[in-house]
């Protein structure tokens, strides 16, 4: 079979808090691609510097495995210099994977992505922000226990462990303190959802506007406490079980839900959706990743392709970067008008809301 005769490259970084994309699922890509197409390359982003080789390069495809640059890598996402590789690439009109700016915007805040769904009419549970250093009183929690503690623009479940749901007002402080410290990251407290877990995969198909929206449940082990959580332990050592949701009316509330999310968040191409039930049964956003795992049956973006659709690993890289490829120049034009559209501030968007961010 001969290779196509475009250049792709990928990009990831070894800065800690910067890639969203592994070595393991980097190489892996590499190795797909570089059987369908002439030249591949990786290259290694810690600087803006170090992307501006890139840029020189002047790619057919990025393939994107992280989301911005920081001038203060000890500040990182909270830099206000940093720059979006999304948006540096549409200023030189260079292709990439996956969606723009503004969704991974949107995507690293778990807070403003709530609040863009609710503002969208659709359900997540109710939540408010505590501040690193900020002191947890008694008399200004405006939820109910138990309730769940995260921290707000951490993936891969950091953060995430036995001590995330609290019952009393010792255990949120205790949690609180602890992402301040361990991850200097504010503290998304919500109402915790005691219901079945899922996660959908969304893939945009190439040939039409629709999308394969593709749910998975997902189970852990109960803990100490008989609480099944997506840790971080458990993530990383990939031991949930993943099932196959064959009830039609809970698949449908699910992938619902799943795709009006996407929407909302001004995602594309491919994304995964995360999705918790409350009590009652009713189907709630917990948070997105729009530059999910790419690695051969681990996380739940490939899983759940292959058990919806029978998408191998291989296939499904190669949609995504077709998808990425298949960009027109009106696209880059109705881009680059979307960017001047403000996403507003955490303490803007919450105030126009009505809500708390403490």
């Amino acid at each position: 079979m001969a290779k196509i005769h475009k250049h792709i490259e990928i990009v990831r970084s070894t800065k800690r808090g910067l890639s969203s994309m592994s070595r393991v699922s980097c190489d892996g890509i590499f190795a797909v691609l570089s059987k369908h197409y002439v030249s591949v390359g990786v290259t290694i982003v810690n600087n803006l510097s170090d992307f501006e080789t890139v840029i020189e390069r002047r790619p057919d495809l990025v393939f994107l495995g992280m989301k911005f640059v920081p001038v203060d890598h000890a500040l990182g996402l909270r830099d206000p210099g940093k720059t979006w590789i999304a948006d540096y690439l549409d200023e030189h009109g260079i292709a990439y994977t996956g969606s723009g700016q503004m969704a991974h915007e949107l995507g690293v805040s778990k807070p403003l992505a709530k609040q863009h769904v609710l503002d969208a009419g659709l359900s997540t549970p109710k939540f408010y922000v505590v501040r690193q250093n900020q002191p947890q009183l008694e008399d200004n929690i405006p939820l109910e226990f138990p309730l769940f503690i995260k921290p707000t623009s951490r993936g891969g479940g950091l953060g995430i462990d036995d001590s995330s749901v609290a019952t009393n007002l010792g255990q949120l402080r205790s949690k609180v303190n602890s992402i301040a410290a361990d991850l200097q990251s504010d503290s998304l407290v919500e109402e915790y959802l005691p219901g079945r877990e899922f996660s959908v995969a969304i893939l945009k198909d190439e040939h039409s506007a629709g999308f394969s929206v593709m749910p998975i449940e997902l189970i852990a082990r109960p803990n100490k406490n008989g609480i099944r959580l997506l840790s971080e332990q458990v993530k990383s050592s990939n031991t949930e079980r993943v099932l196959e949701v064959t009830d039609k009316i809970i698949k449908a509330k699910v992938t619902a839900l799943a795709i009006n999310v996407f929407h909302a968040l001004d995602a594309r191409d491919y994304g995964r959706i995360d999705i918790r039930m409350d009590m009652a049964g009713t189907p709630m956003f917990l948070e997105a990743n729009l530059m999910p795992n790419l690695i051969s049956w681990y996380g739940s973006f490939p899983k759940a392709c292959v058990l919806n659709n029978n998408l191998d690993f291989e296939s499904m890289i190669l949609s995504i970067v077709r998808l990425g490829l298949a960009r027109s120049v009106d696209m880059w034009d109705d881009e680059l008008e979307q960017k001047e559209r403000v996403v507003p501030t955490l303490e803007a968007t919450f105030e126009t809301a009505g809500l708390n961010y403490t």
